[in-house]
């Protein structure tokens, strides 16, 4: 969703020079245009915060790119390997991988090709280090992520009982407190440079409300999960400027208010009173029973690709990348979403959060599955 419209006439002929010469001078490109080289300046400093052009090298952002802000967590799992006894030791198995929702989408996209960003805060800490190396080797461009030493990254640790059930669970996030408004100053050009943001409601309140504010005068479509019931309720109740936003049936009916009333809307109802309070394009999912798709087109209930489950984490966040891979391309969200579906049903099928042999190959060989 890229917007030119918002560009003055002057503005438009700066930036076709510096895409036909990225190395034109302020001097040469006034001279071509019969303008003052103050005149150039002010309006290269536009472009440069409206997201047009990356840095004083005038260097053009790539045609479609995302970037992901949010969380990134290390996982740890211990599956007990007998009928656990409290208030002892107990022998377990343990795993350890990356999680959070938008390292999760941020990761699936960087598999499936796309020139993607993670944008989050971590620890000064091995776990941090780990977390951002394992992204750079795939090829997502981490350069922005905050690294502190207030607090530890980011730890979500799991036990579960023979039958793999959780027991319990248990979050160290409060490091995501510390990425507050006046971060978005310091992102503002990256993000404002992007095709699409995403964001996830691991970010304070204050944050998301700041993000989507600023949203309205960029470019870039903002697509936001809501990760959670309780994290759900960090968004504003005024959720205009937000193009797509991802959620689930419960944490829609928290957001309306409409959770252990009596009044539980089904998801579809659910999508379309999101979109009047603002969001342009809504996607409710209910797991293994589908999703719904609210639209200006209508809206409309969706079955899930049949699957043969492993391990189920990191579906939610497989469906928005799956979605937003296509919406990338150009696709409609209500077709997208088929994709989004399709990917979510790959990595059940795995026992990774992303599925480790994700490809643009994988998706394609799998297509048949849709509407199966």
């Amino acid at each position: 969703m890229e917007k030119m419209s918002g560009l003055g006439v002057q503005e438009r002929a700066v930036l076709d020079l510096i895409a036909s010469n990225p190395f034109a001078t302020q001097q040469e490109i006034a001279a071509a245009l019969g303008l003052a080289r103050s005149t150039v300046a002010a309006h290269i400093v536009a472009l440069a915060n409206k997201g047009h052009i990356l840095g004083r090298g005038y260097v053009l952002p790539p045609p479609r790119n995302m970037v992901c802000i949010g969380g990134a967590v290390l996982d740890r799992k211990y599956h007990a390997r007998a009928p656990l006894v409290f208030e002892t030791s107990n022998p377990a198995d343990g795993f350890r991988s990356f999680g959070g929702v938008a390292r999760n989408v941020a990761e699936n996209l960087a598999r499936l090709g796309v020139a993607v960003s993670f944008v989050s805060i971590v620890g000064d800490d091995d776990s941090g280090r780990s977390l951002l190396r394992h992204l750079r080797d795939l090829g997502a461009d981490v350069s922005q992520v905050v690294v502190t030493a207030q607090r530890p990254t980011a730890e979500y640790a799991a036990i579960l009982d023979p039958a793999n059930e959780l027991v319990l669970g248990i979050a160290d996030m409060d490091i995501f407190d510390l990425l507050t408004p006046e971060h978005l100053d310091r992102f503002w050009p990256h993000l404002a440079s992007a095709s699409w943001v995403f964001a996830d409601c691991n970010l304070p309140a204050a944050t998301l409300s700041a993000l989507i504010a600023r949203r309205q005068s960029a470019r870039f479509g903002l697509a936001i999960d809501t990760v959670s019931t309780p994290k759900a309720m960090k968004l504003p109740a005024d959720l205009t400027g937000v193009d797509v936003l991802f959620t689930n049936e419960d944490e829609a009916n928290a957001m309306l208010g409409t959770d252990g009333t009596g009044r539980r809307l089904p998801a579809s109802d659910a999508a379309g009173r999101l979109r009047q309070r603002g969001a342009r394009e809504v996607v409710v999912t209910r797991g293994a029973r589908g999703y719904a798709v609210a639209t200006e087109a209508g809206t409309g209930d969706m079955a899930a690709v049949p699957a043969r489950p492993v391990d189920i984490t990191g579906a939610g966040d497989a469906m928005i990348a799956g979605t937003l891979y296509r919406v990338l391309q150009g696709e409609p969200v209500a077709d997208a979403a088929r994709t989004g579906a399709l990917l979510a049903t790959l990595t059940t099928e795995s026992t990774a959060s992303v599925h480790p042999e994700l490809s643009p190959g994988l998706l394609a060989t799998n297509e048949h599955r849709i509407g199966t």
